[in-house]
């Protein structure tokens, strides 16, 4: 039965489509015959019957292409685009601009535009908060008069608010995510109640695509952010840990610079290890503060040009339980720290102290603080020795290697030695110390470590089969 012309025949409120990936219903029904079938209306069917006939047909069309489109990995702004061609098809608009909001400050900022003579790009428009609160409460599209330009947008902006001539607000869990906003049709029609009804339906879908678009930005930019404070923190820790180790070293002459040097070759070899820039900088703080306990150490003890007695060897060792017991109670961004102040002078036969641990109990980062403390202290002068060269304190890591030091945290360190030998370290590891050794030479004591603990692997294999 025909109804009356203010009624519609096919009221787009009465179907919700389910939009997904796969391909639409509406393929059992080609356009062809679908399209003969509006032409095939009977007579006495008022027009507005196959006209919205043919709405239908092209918003469910639009439906089945925004579902891949949507759920398909791409970048935004091509989404963008394919939303914004599909809701300009279904309304039958011939310009169209998508436009997403952001709350601080209040603006809708353009995604896509396609149709215009003249959009900026970006365009932009500032909102107040009575335009945010009308877009909100809005339900469904809104068709734009003189009268009701300043109740939804702002003149503030590059773009004219004339220039659309329908506002579809884009709201996700009843908070506005965007807007999709129209300018004119073929002819300067008027959009209809058929149209508005498409835009309805169509932005309810694409208002979920906007919200976890903004979702995923706003996650990306507090990632940012914290990354950023972070690296802020970090660089704070390093200039205050710096003065400490600063502080540290004045004991005695012999041992200035001694911490700063102990925190940059950690972090090189750690970096030459393949470690995490936050391990590397876990590194650099752990060997900064690694000798800390001797501010409590006496003195005198730093320029005795004689070995030290029992009692002054377990006073300058207590160096390492003071300092632990110093950090301990300090809430550093790297846990390992007060560790490394403890055990750098482990072992890993046993024979270190405080704790006489074996290797495996120690932690990888602290067996690279105690390889970097034992080069830098073969590598200094001493009241009682004469420095030894780069090559003879790497010969003697080798030859410890593995009873006393890790094999592979020895290897990162000539990894790093070799670099600055053969002038491919962008910032020097050695710093101002002559690189006495050649790069074959470290080459041949790297074939000697390698061999080493393959010798040793091969023994404990043939030990284990008898």
């Amino acid at each position: 039965m025909a109804e009356s012309g203010s009624s519609r025949c096919f009221h787009l409120r009465q179907y919700r489509i389910k939009l997904t990936n796969k391909r639409s219903r509406v393929e059992h029904f080609p356009r062809v015959t679908l399209v003969l079938l509006c032409d095939l209306a009977p007579t006495s069917s008022v027009a507005i019957q196959t006209h919205n006939l043919r709405r239908l047909l092209h918003t469910v069309e639009a439906l089945s292409e925004l579902g891949p489109a949507l759920t398909a990995e791409r970048e935004f702004s091509e989404t963008s685009r394919l939303m914004l061609s599909a809701i300009m098809e279904a309304a039958g608009a011939r310009e169209g601009v998508l436009l997403l909001f952001n709350d601080k400050p209040a603006m809708l900022t353009s995604a896509s535009a396609q149709g215009f003579a003249l959009m900026p790009d970006p365009a932009f428009i500032p909102l107040l908060p009575k335009h945010v609160h009308a877009l909100t409460a809005a339900r469904g599209p809104i068709v734009l008069n003189s009268s009701t330009y300043s109740v939804f947008l702002s003149s503030n902006g590059n773009v004219a608010p004339e220039l659309f001539k329908c506002l579809a607000p884009l709201k996700a869990g009843g908070r506005l995510a965007g807007v999709v906003a129209l300018g004119r049709r073929p002819g300067d029609a008027l959009y209809e109640d058929s149209e508005l009804d498409a835009l309805e339906l169509l932005c309810s879908y694409i208002a979920l695509a906007v919200q976890n678009h903004a979702l995923t930005q706003t996650i990306a930019q507090r990632v940012s952010e914290n990354l950023r404070l972070m690296a802020s923190l970090h660089g704070f820790y390093d200039n205050a840990l710096e003065a400490f180790a600063t502080a540290i070293d004045v004991k005695h002459v012999n041992i200035h610079g001694h911490s700063l040097r102990v925190g940059r070759y950690a972090a090189a070899i750690g970096e030459a290890m393949g470690m995490e820039s936050s391990d590397v900088a876990a590194l650099r703080s752990a060997g900064y503060l690694h000798d800390i306990g001797k501010v409590a150490v006496d003195r005198r003890l730093f320029g005795k040009p004689g070995a030290l007695n029992p009692e002054e060897i377990r006073e300058m060792a207590d160096h390492t339980t003071v300092g632990h017991q110093i950090v301990s109670s300090v809430q550093f961004p790297w846990p390992r720290i007060p560790e490394a102040v403890r055990w750098h002078h482990e072992r890993s036969d046993g024979s270190g102290y405080p704790d006489k641990l074996g290797q495996d109990d120690v932690p990888l980062s602290v067996r690279i603080v105690g390889v970097a403390d034992s080069f830098d202290a073969m590598t200094s002068a001493r009241p009682y020795r004469a420095p030894l060269s780069v090559g003879s304190a790497l010969s003697d890591l080798v030859r410890l290697a593995p009873d006393k030091f890790d094999p592979n945290v020895v290897q990162g360190l000539l990894i790093q030695v070799r670099r600055d030998a053969v002038g491919s370290n962008r910032t020097p590891f050695l710093d101002s110390m002559q690189v006495n050794i050649a790069a074959t030479d470290i080459d041949q004591l790297a074939a000697t470590l390698q061999y080493k603990v393959s010798r040793g692997r091969m023994y404990l294999t043939k030990e284990s089969g008898h």
